[in-house]
């Protein structure tokens, strides 16, 4: 554990009672209309929002969103149908195995709890593809609960603004985890507020390059600021480069299976890429991953066959 954080666990507490309102009241005022927050969105709505929104911004979630619950608005639908399903109706969005880790949830909830998204945290934490952040921040969104939500925006808006520092660290520590409970506002549903206000500051204010200070709310108490922006912590990390790399002939392999109802010939998926041995590779890698399966040489299709999903 480093100083920094470490001196700014123990003045947490201090730090909660300035932050909530400032922080809270801004997001009243400045927070999207999207449409997983309003109401009716429930907490399937939410579930879904959260498994589209790993490492993809909002702009190119929406539409898919609005798709994906007006075909699937209940769990027990989206488990009625093949995984290959999920797989063809996720589209473009990337990282295609959120798709089969969903419709895996979705089928754990229908078998598990009557088609209704558990409410309790650990019930949550226990449905397959849901991890920690997904687990706490339905728990938090969906049913007001108070529970620490650690996802990218918020992890960077309390390391400046508590910490002083001016980048997380690549991986969530432990001590970030004590630091956010400590936090935490006590009531509920001030709680819930807290995550969702703090995770849109970070989204909008508060962000990686070029942070709007002039914005911020907390900025007369931002601890990064204070100290005068130090940059000790270095840039966050650049994305790997998409051209040329075996994700982009996942992407074009999945392409042509998501655009056939029917299997597809080796031929065919050949025809997508020129470099053989780097296709062949993305290909055992789909097949590996659940994502693609063979029906027979030379014979591919998206998954139809649901696996088990096993009770805790």
């Amino acid at each position: 554990m480093t100083t920094d954080t470490t001196r700014a666990i123990e003045a947490a507490e201090d730090h909660a009672a300035a932050l909530h309102l400032p922080v809270t009241a801004w997001f009243e005022a400045n927070a999207r209309d999207l449409p997983w927050r309003r109401p009716d969105a429930g907490a399937w709505g939410v579930m879904v929002s959260e498994f589209m929104l790993q490492q993809t911004p909002v702009s190119r979630v929406l539409p898919m969103y609005e798709q994906w619950l007006a075909r699937w608005p209940r769990p027990a639908d989206l488990a009625a149908e093949p995984p290959g399903e999920a797989v063809r109706a996720w589209g473009r969005l990337g990282y295609p195995r959120r798709a089969l880790r969903l419709h895996a949830a979705a089928s754990a909830i229908t078998e598990r709890h009557g088609g209704e998204v558990p409410s309790d945290h650990a019930e949550l934490l226990a449905l397959p593809g849901v991890g920690e952040y997904t687990a706490a921040a339905v728990a938090s969104f969906a049913y007001g609960q108070r529970h620490p939500v650690l996802d990218t925006n918020v992890r960077r808006v309390l390391a400046r603004a508590v910490s002083g520092v001016q980048y997380p660290p690549n991986a969530t520590t432990a001590a970030e985890r004590r630091l956010a409970r400590r936090l935490l506002p006590d009531d509920e549903a001030t709680a819930a507020r807290w995550a969702a206000a703090t995770m849109e500051l970070g989204a909008l204010v508060c962000v990686a390059r070029g942070p709007q200070c002039g914005r911020c709310p907390i900025a007369p108490r931002c601890a990064w600021r204070l100290a005068g922006f130090p940059e000790h912590d270095g840039p966050p990390r650049r994305g790997q480069s998409y051209a040329g790399t075996d994700r982009q002939v996942r992407g074009k392999l999945l392409a042509v299976l998501r655009e056939s109802p029917e299997p597809v010939t080796q031929a065919a998926l050949d025809a997508v890429w020129d470099e053989p041995v780097q296709r062949a590779r993305a290909l055992d890698g789909l097949v590996a991953d659940g994502l693609v399966e063979p029906v027979a040489p030379g014979v591919y299709r998206l998954p139809a066959e649901r696996p088990p999903t096993h009770s805790p």
